[in-house]
């Protein structure tokens, strides 16, 4: 839904009697986030490798910690 340029919001709900009391709860979406494309955040979470040999480091230091 669309605020108008004059800030009016209409709802239309055919169903409620006239004179029914609703409680109308609005939330304003923003679109001021920063939008992220998926590749810019792999290698940035718990596990993650930004590179294959930081993972194959990580691995050959886990088998070389067995023995």
């Amino acid at each position: 839904m669309k605020i108008e340029s004059d800030g009016l919001i209409q709802i239309y709900v055919p169903e409620f009697e006239s004179g029914t009391i609703a409680d109308v709860i609005v939330l304003a979406q923003s679109d001021t986030r920063k939008k992220r494309s998926f590749t810019s955040i792999i290698g940035k979470g718990q596990g993650c490798f930004a590179r294959a040999e930081e993972a194959n480091a990580f691995i050959r230091k886990e088998r070389e910690s067995w023995d």
